[in-house]
């Protein structure tokens, strides 16, 4: 159960939790910014009609191009949502491209465009392989979790509960988020029928030059993500002796490496020869935020085996990329062509 306090001097003040009231607000918020329930992706359209006489809170699309449900708690019963959102999805499941393109007939620009802003890519050909669903409520209880959990991690239900809490304290309100699952183990289970397999080798990506010089990185060996919890709990899926392609935004890859060391804070990073990073390189990337786990930087160790110059990036017109900073490779033309431009042996795989 999360409780939250408010720090007084040397006194916390216990903040009182109130009713989830504000259920038009939250379906705002989470509209505006999809990233408080672990999604990447934007909003196509809100109380989305269905044949059955009903109206979907929010549908939203994913980097994949699948769609994501959205449904708010409200007065209903916590099984009476789980069953909802189940109705809801039997409904999506059977829309065509065509049949998404027009629901986002709403959106202020043509869908493509709205995909290209929000992923920096190409709206992919075909949309609604997959979907997920999302509940919204202050809390369930433990019979829905126990449904919930059944239905993703047994049966590969795209299905999850987020959970918002208002808080209040001295004349101040304060909004916690969490969720039951992690949202991208979610996704993983209910899209990999329909995803083609894993090459076994990662994709991360440090933004622009501007914003990761790739000499720092190349020559110490690591990659680094802030920003928000939702960028960097990503760098979570990496493991010792994971196989990682860089690739630099606008440029193309520029490196293949193994992982060293695990996801830490920039300021608690210490190079092998012991020496902390933000001592050897004191940069603002890493420094900035300090201290606020929700925004400082983060790293993980990476031995670069095989690098090229920004100015010799390896690209061709087609590649993988994406605004994920941590992801699987399974483009298999992509892979295979990596590990030739960076002489991958079959001993690293």
């Amino acid at each position: 159960m999360t409780r939250l306090f408010q720090i007084n001097g040397t006194n916390l003040m216990p903040a009182k939790r109130k009713p989830l009231d504000l259920e038009t607000k939250i379906e705002a918020w989470v509209a505006n910014d999809l990233t408080l329930i672990g999604v990447d992706g934007f909003v196509i359209g809100r109380q989305i009609a269905t044949d059955h006489g009903k109206f979907i809170d929010i549908l939203a699309m994913d980097e994949d191009g699948n769609l994501v449900i959205i449904e708010l708690k409200r007065d209903r019963s916590p099984r009476d949502i789980v069953a909802q959102v189940l109705d809801y999805a039997s409904w999506v499941r059977r829309l065509s491209t065509g049949d998404v393109h027009a629901l986002a007939m709403s959106l202020d620009v043509p869908l493509a465009k709205a995909y290209r802003d929000q992923f920096g890519t190409s709206l992919p050909q075909t949309l609604n392989a997959s979907h997920q669903m999302v509940v919204v409520a202050s809390e369930v209880d433990e019979g829905t979790k126990r449904i919930i959990e059944y239905l993703s991690e047994e049966h590969d239900v795209g299905i999850n509960a987020a959970f918002f809490n208002v808080f209040e304290a001295g004349g101040q309100e304060w909004l916690t988020t969490d969720a039951l699952l992690d949202q991208e183990e979610v996704k993983d289970r209910a899209v990999k029928k329909v995803q083609a397999p894993w090459s076994g080798y990662y994709y991360v990506t440090g933004g622009s030059e501007e914003d990761r010089p790739w000499a720092d990185l190349r020559e110490y060996g690591f990659f680094t993500v802030s920003g928000k919890q939702f960028f960097t709990k990503r760098l979570d899926q990496l493991s010792v002796g994971d196989k990682v392609f860089y690739y630099q935004k606008k440029n193309g890859y520029l490196g293949y490496g193994l992982i060293t060391a695990e996801k830490v804070a920039a300021t608690d990073y210490v190079l092998p020869d012991g020496q902390p990073l933000i001592d050897a390189l004191p940069r603002d990337y890493l420094t900035e935020n300090a201290g606020d786990p929700d925004n400082c930087a983060y790293v993980v160790g990476v031995d670069w085996q095989k690098t090229v110059s920004v100015n010799d990036a390896r690209t061709f017109s087609g590649i993988f990329s994406n605004q994920n900073v941590v992801c699987k490779i399974r483009h298999q033309e992509t892979a295979d062509f990596l590990k030739e431009q960076f002489g991958v042996r079959e001993d690293h795989q």
